[in-house]
């Protein structure tokens, strides 16, 4: 009997020294399972994929077709250059949308109940992030059919195409985390539109997006250079274009693998202190 009651906390010590911890586990299977509730959310309002499906359309037709003539003297050569820098510039936009909502869930009182439930606190903000992927992938594919309707085609092989879009999509899913941290940071989802398109809209314009980087002004090719946005470009126009890539790529893995390490601690800190 006392050799039982001796061996019992023993035999109990040592399984819960070897037993694994199933932390990091449970953070995947409940970010899952919150991705698959932003997916029937963004299912049930599909107004709000305007921004990823309609954008893309009037960006190119406008450009295109109205300044096309004057900066390419040809509109298909406009086209050809423009899409990849259509498809980097809507994809980084559309990372917007992350920041916005969930500001909106917090301010309902969403957040509140999921600090109730046995979940990991950063499982909301991670299953967010995972979710808006569907997003990404509308915009790469709808980018993609106007820009075959109107005349686009790629120049090299389905595996480089592939390779493009897989990038554009991990890009902007490094970057939505920094849309995530200003949500926690700003009071209203205003706001947070507001920041983060005064933060998107000089990447945008000051890259090699609509013109080649080497025809802008010395004093902006310094920022252009390591701007992100002009080494995601370069790298989709070359794996579907087949133009030079240089380090591009490895340069917009370098920009993604830094937006993961800098916003996502910043932005689960801040989820923390807020909520």
């Amino acid at each position: 009997m006392s050799t039982l009651i001796d061996t019992a906390p023993t035999k109990s010590r040592a399984l819960s020294t070897t037993a694994p911890n199933p932390r990091p586990f449970r953070l995947v299977r409940h970010s899952l399972a919150l991705a698959k509730r932003s997916l029937i959310k963004t299912w049930r309002t599909p107004e709000a994929l305007i921004d990823v499906t309609l954008q893309p359309v009037l960006f190119l037709i406008i450009f295109v077709y109205v300044f096309g003539g004057a900066v390419a003297g040809s509109t298909h050569d406009y086209l050809q250059f423009l899409l990849p820098g259509i498809l980097a510039q809507t994809i980084a936009t559309g990372a917007i949308a992350i920041g916005v909502n969930l500001n909106t869930d917090i301010a309902k009182g969403i957040f509140d109940r999921f600090r109730s439930l046995p979940i990991p606190r950063s499982a909301p903000l991670v299953g967010a992030v995972l979710g808006d992927v569907v997003r990404y992938v509308i915009v790469t594919v709808s980018t993609l059919a106007i820009g075959y309707v109107m005349g686009f085609r790629i120049e090299t092989d389905l595996f480089r195409a592939i390779a493009g879009c897989l990038l554009a999509v991990l890009f902007a899913l490094c970057l939505s985390w920094l849309p995530v941290l200003v949500s926690m940071k700003v009071r209203t989802a205003g706001a947070v539109q507001g920041v983060m398109f005064a933060l998107i809209m000089p990447l945008s314009f000051a890259s090699n997006v609509f013109v080649g980087a080497d025809t802008l002004p010395g004093w902006m090719r310094a920022f252009v250079d390591v701007n992100p946005m002009t080494h995601l470009v370069a790298s989709v126009r070359g794996l579907f274009l087949g133009t030079p890539l240089g380090n591009h790529v490895w340069w917009t893995l370098a920009w993604c693998a830094g937006f993961v390490a800098v916003f996502m601690p910043l932005a689960l800190r801040a989820y923390r202190k807020k909520i």
